[in-house]
C-alpha cells in the first residue's frame, strides 16, 4: 500500500527546500526569471506575509485571475501556507463570469494582471462599477461585489485604481516570523484551500472545494506514475488556473523534487524552444497542444531528445497523436491521466512502464488509495468488467464539495462516499479503464448505443485529417444522428463523400456520419477542452442550412 501524505502544501515546500535548497526550483525561461527553492520559498513566505498584512485570514477567499505568471506561483503557495483559499479564475472569462465568480465565491481580494487574448481584466472589472460604486488605490466599494475588499493588480504598468503588485509585497515587513509561524501551525491537512470553478455544460460553473490533502495527495502520486524525481525539469504550457497546471504540474513536481519551466501563455514554439534550450525532461498538454506542436512548421529544428515522460490529458488522447508523441517527440513514457476537477483531479493514470498498447487505449488504472467502480446507470449496480458504465470513485482526492451548493454535492458524491462522474466507461480484468464518452454525449441513433471516442479513433486514421469531433444532432427518423466535426491536415484536401466511402466496411452503418462538417477551429474552453456542446449547436444549424439547399 501506498502512503498518504499527511501535511500542508507549505510544510512539503519547506521540507524539500531542506532537501534541494540551492538547485533550481522555478525558471522562466523566455522571462529569465530563475529561482532555486531556497529563493523560491522566500519570496513565497514574502507574500505569505503581504497577504497577512493585508488583513487576510485563514478561511478567506483570494482570487487570482492570471495567466502562468511567476505571481500566480507565488500564491498559489502563499495562500496554502496562511490558510486562505486560492480562488482561480478561467483566463478566458468576460465581466458577467467575472461578477459570478467573484460574487458566489464570497472572494474578498483579487489579484489580477492586464489582460488576456485581447480582453482587457481591468476593464472588465471596472466595467461592473454602478455610479456609486469606487474603487481607490485597490480599495473595494462595488455594490454588486459586496465582499470584495482589495484589487492587486499584478505588472509593471501601476494603475491608480489598483494597488501595485510592489506596494502590496512591501507590506511583508509588518508581520513577524512569530505571527507567521503561529498561523501556519493553526493549518490542518483537510482545510479547504483551493477553490476551482467547473465550466459546466450546462448551468452556472460550481466551485469545487479541495483541501491540501486532496490536491498535494494528488499530486504526489500523479509524480510517482511519472517516476519524477530531483533530476526531472517539467515543462509547463498549460494553465496555472485549472487542476492540470497547479496539480498535475507544479504540486507533482514540488512533491517530487522536480524542477519545473512554467510557459505563460500557450505558444508552440516557445514550449520547442524551452524544452530544448532548458534539457526538459518531462512535457505537459491536452492534445490540441501536441498537435500543434508537432505540426508547427519549426518543429524538426529542435532537439527534443531529453524528453522522457509527461501526461497528455484534459480531454480524450487521440491514439495517432500519442504514437507521434512517442516517435517523434522521444517522449516513450508519457502517461495519460484521467480525472475532473471534483476528484483532485486524476482518478486513474498509465504507468511509465505500461505496455504501449495500454498508454494508447486506456487511460490506466487508479491511482493508489483511490477506488473505482463502474455501475450500471439506470440500476446503479456493477456494470462488471469490459461493460459500459458509468465511472464513480472513492477515497482521499474526492472534493470537500460545492461551495454553498449542497444539493449538487449531494447529486455528485452519495451516501457510501462515491463521487459519479458522469462519464461513460469500462474496465478490464487487470483494472485499465477505458473512457468511452460522457452520459450526455452519448449517441442514441434508433435505439443503438453509440459512443463518439470509438468513432473519433477510427477517423484518425485517416491520412487527411488533423483531429475530429463526433457528437449527435436531433434526427426526426432516427432521434439522434452522427456528425463529424474534421480539421484537415495542412496541404491536404478532403471531401465529405472521401471520408464517407472510408468508413465504408470499416465501421458499422449506424456508426458511420450522417454529415462531415470541415471546421478551422473548435470552440474550447481556457484549458483547452472542446466544447462539445457549442459544436453541437453549430451543426444543428449547419445541417438545417444543408436541408434547404
Amino acid at each position: 500500500m501506498s502512503e498518504l501524505l499527511h501535511e500542508t502544501i507549505g510544510s512539503m515546500l519547506e521540507r524539500q527546500v531542506e532537501r534541494f535548497y540551492s538547485r533550481e526550483a522555478v525558471v522562466y525561461s523566455k522571462e529569465e526569471v530563475r529561482y532555486t527553492f531556497r529563493e523560491f520559498n522566500e519570496e513565497v513566505d514574502r507574500t505569505a506575509k503581504a497577504l497577512m498584512n493585508l488583513g487576510v485570514e485563514k478561511g478567506e477567499h483570494v482570487a487570482v485571475w492570471a495567466t502562468n505568471v511567476p505571481e500566480w506561483l507565488l500564491l498559489q503557495f502563499a495562500t496554502a501556507k496562511i490558510g486562505a483559499v486560492l480562488v482561480t479564475v478561467n483566463t478566458n472569462y468576460q465581466s458577467t463570469e467575472l461578477e459570478y465568480v467573484l460574487k458566489q465565491s464570497d472572494a474578498t481580494r483579487l489579484f489580477l494582471i492586464d489582460g488576456f487574448k485581447g480582453t482587457s481584466y481591468p476593464e472588465a472589472l471596472l466595467s461592473l462599477l454602478k455610479v456609486s460604486d469606487k474603487v481607490v488605490n485597490g480599495s473595494c466599494a462595488i455594490s454588486a461585489l459586496p465582499h470584495l475588499n482589495d484589487v492587486i493588480f499584478i505588472g509593471s504598468d501601476n494603475r491608480e485604481e489598483f494597488k501595485s503588485w510592489q506596494s502590496f509585497i512591501g507590506g511583508h515587513v509588518n508581520i513577524n516570523d512569530d505571527e507567521f509561524s503561529s498561523r501556519k501551525e493553526s493549518l490542518d491537512p483537510h482545510d479547504v484551500i483551493n477553490m476551482q470553478y467547473t465550466s459546466g455544460t450546462t448551468g452556472f460553473p460550481k466551485g469545487v472545494m479541495l483541501t491540501h490533502a486532496n490536491i498535494l495527495n494528488n499530486g504526489y502520486h500523479i509524480g510517482q506514475c511519472m517516476e519524477l524525481s530531483e533530476k526531472d525539469r517539467l515543462c509547463i504550457p498549460v494553465p496555472f488556473f485549472h487542476c492540470f497546471g497547479c496539480v498535475l504540474g507544479t504540486l507533482a513536481a514540488f512533491s517530487s523534487g522536480a524542477s519545473i519551466f512554467p510557459i505563460v501563455e500557450f505558444d508552440p514554439e516557445v514550449v520547442l524552444k524551452t524544452v530544448e534550450k532548458e534539457k526538459c525532461t518531462a512535457l505537459h498538454g491536452v492534445p490540441t497542444m501536441f498537435i500543434s506542436e508537432l505540426n508547427h512548421p519549426t518543429f524538426e529544428m529542435f532537439n527534443l531528445e531529453t524528453l522522457r515522460t509527461g501526461i497528455m490529458a484534459g480531454s480524450p488522447c487521440p491514439i495517432e497523436v500519442m504514437k507521434k508523441v512517442m516517435d517523434r517527440m522521444n517522449m516513450t513514457e508519457i502517461t495519460i491521466a484521467y480525472g475532473q476537477t471534483e476528484s483532485s483531479p486524476v482518478i486513474t493514470q498509465t504507468r511509465t512502464n505500461d505496455p504501449v498498447e495500454y498508454r494508447v487505449n486506456s487511460v490506466g488504472k487508479a491511482l493508489p488509495e483511490v477506488e473505482v467502480k463502474i455501475v450500471d446507470p439506470v440500476s446503479g449496480d456493477d456494470a462488471g468488467l469490459n461493460v459500459t458504465g458509468e465511472l464513480c470513485t472513492r477515497g482521499y482526492h474526492v472534493m470537500k464539495g460545492y461551495y454553498k451548493m449542497p444539493d449538487a454535492t449531494r447529486d455528485a458524491i452519495d451516501d457510501e462516499g462515491w463521487l459519479h462522474t458522469g462519464d461513460l466507461a469500462e474496465m478490464d480484468e487487470e483494472g485499465y479503464v477505458k473512457i468511452t464518452g460522457r452520459l450526455k454525449d452519448m449517441i442514441i441513433r434508433g435505439g443503438e448505443n453509440v459512443y463518439p471516442r470509438e468513432i473519433e479513433e477510427f477517423l484518425y486514421t485517416h491520412p487527411a485529417i488533423l483531429d475530429v469531433q463526433v457528437i449527435g444532432i436531433p434526427d426526426e427518423k432516427y432521434g439522434e444522428k452522427v456528425v463529424a466535426c474534421v480539421q484537415k491536415k495542412e496541404g491536404h484536401e478532403v471531401t465529405e463523400a472521401d471520408i464517407l466511402k472510408y468508413c465504408q466496411n470499416k465501421i458499422a452503418r449506424y456508426k458511420i456520419p450522417a454529415h462531415i462538417f470541415f471546421i478551422d477551429h473548435y470552440p474550447m474552453t481556457a484549458s483547452g477542452k472542446i466544447q462539445k456542446y457549442r459544436l453541437r449547436e453549430t451543426a444543428v444549424e449547419w445541417a438545417q442550412q444543408n436541408s434547404q439547399v
